[in-house]
Formats: structure tokens, sequence, C-alpha cells
């Protein structure tokens, strides 16, 4: 199976290991640590050495409660490192939901899309599409991810019911509509989105039905790291008093997205990339 994006066709035979850069002051797990241009590239570079195959670069957080950041101000957040990081020989991924921020990091020559949004935005002052976009570039990659409600509002009313089939549906429906226009299966990825907008309940069912979700013929991204439901499943034990940040999720998130790839997924989103690399080391082996 390949992923057609605008430089490279990823072949996802191997699972591929999709490293992220957050050049904001406010994600949830490493804010402010990559804020800074020459931040992010020297984060970029620490990635690749320790073996991720895709960057993710992204300008604005999508945590639970996180404001929307303007446009011109992740465009330049983005802008720099995107124009650096393309000459580092590997696909990048742009984390973006505006039309305008997309425009210009293919411009650049970034490889893929990844929206939380499905490119169903459309806050867009000039009446650009995300949809359009995509489409109107010649073989530029794309993610299409389910998100339940929006980032300010997504769990203070989580989904309900069997979330499986709902999030199959969605994606299936944001698919077809995007070939539609043009763009090739070969360029499409799908994610469930986890922890945006569902319990913590539905986020391990995602993973424990994870296969019913390749129903939709798309290669799938798993996006588990570090995130709130790792957390509420790994804790210490009772009348411990071992911390319990962001940064003590490392190991369970190593786990998920392990057993994400075992239960089909091509690409793992990760802060951790070289204990998740050598973790996908030991699963290769036994195969």
């Amino acid at each position: 199976m390949i992923w057609l994006t605008s430089r490279f066709s990823i072949d996802l035979s191997r699972p591929q290991v999709m490293g992220i850069v957050n050049v904001t002051p406010d994600s949830f797990s490493d804010g402010g640590q990559h804020a800074s241009t020459r931040a992010a590239l020297a984060h970029c570079e620490l990635l690749l050495k320790e073996g991720a195959d895709i960057l993710d670069i992204g300008g604005e957080s999508t945590r639970p409660g996180a404001p929307p950041v303007p446009l011109e101000q992740e465009l330049a957040r983005v802008l720099p490192v995107v124009r650096a990081a393309v000459t580092l020989g590997v696909p990048l991924s742009i984390d973006t939901y505006k039309p305008q921020v997309m425009q210009a990091v293919l411009d650049l020559g970034a490889d893929i899309i990844n929206d939380i949004w499905a490119l169903r935005w459309r806050d867009a002052p000039d009446g650009l599409d995300g949809r359009q976009v995509v489409a109107r570039h010649p073989n530029c990659g794309v993610c299409l991810m389910h998100m339940h409600r929006e980032p300010q509002t997504m769990q203070a009313a989580p989904m309900e019911g069997d979330v499986v089939p709902q999030v199959l549906s969605f994606l299936e429906h944001a698919a077809q509509d995007l070939q539609g226009l043009g763009v090739e299966k070969t360029r499409i990825v799908l994610d469930p989105g986890i922890g945006f907008g569902k319990t913590v309940a539905q986020n391990f069912a995602l993973l424990a039905r994870q296969s019913e979700l390749l129903a939709a013929g798309h290669p799938l991204l798993a996006g588990w790291s570090r995130k709130s439901s790792i957390g509420a499943v790994a804790s210490p034990p009772l009348g411990t008093s071992l911390p319990q940040g962001v940064h003590e999720r490392m190991v369970p998130s190593v786990a998920a997205a392990l057993l994400a790839v075992e239960r089909g997924a091509h690409i793992v989103r990760v802060h951790d990339v070289l204990p998740t690399v050598q973790a996908l080391q030991v699963l290769a082996a036994i195969k």
C-alpha cells in the first residue's frame, strides 16, 4: 500500500512513525519547547536521528478548550519552519485546518495536509475551502480526522452511543466526498481522532475494534501519544507519590502505538519517536 504525497510515495508495508513538532506555546504536552524556528528545526533533526519517517509540524494547539489562533500568527509560526524543513529529505505533514495555511505550505513544498476538521472548516475570509486547496493540488497527501464538535467544546459534551460505526461512517463519507472532487484514493489517509470528543471508554473501543475502520479502504493513522485517556488508565498505584504528568505517559503511549499497529494502523503519530521505533522493531522481529 502506497500513500501518494507531494514529493514522496510512502511505502506503508512497514509502519511509519510520524514525529510531532509543535511550533506552539500552549500544546498540551510540549507547548513552548519548540516555539522558535531554531528550536523547532533542532527538534526536527533530533526526531529524524531517532528514526522518524515523517515530520508533522503544527502551529496551533488543538487540545480540549484551546482557543483558536489567528491566521497571521499561525503563518508566522509555521512558514519559516516549513521553508527550512523541506530541505531535510523526508515527507513533511502540516497539522492545520485553515485553507490559507494549507495553500501556503503546499506552495513551499510540503507533502501532506493533516486536518483535524477533515477539510470541513469554512470560516475563511476569502471563501477559500480546504477541499478546494487539496483537490486542485496534483498529488499532495491528506489525512482526514474525525472530530466531534470542536476543540473548545468537544470534551464538554462527548459523543454518545457506539462510537465505532459513527466514526467509520464519517470517515467513509469524508473520503468519498474528496474523491468526488478528483482526489485519488492513494492520497487519502484516515484518522479516528483519539481524544477528540470521545470518552475514555470510546477511545479504547476504537483501539479494540480498530480493524473495523479498515472497511473504509484507506490507510489508518493512530494518534495516541500522551493523550489524557492514556493517563486515565495508566495511573500509579493508589497511595504512591509517583509523578502523573503528561511526560510520564511515554511507556503506555508506546504500548498503545504498538497495539494500534498490530490492529492495522499504518502510521503512528508520536512525541516519543525513539522508543516507538524500538518497540516496532521488536514487533517486526517476531513477525
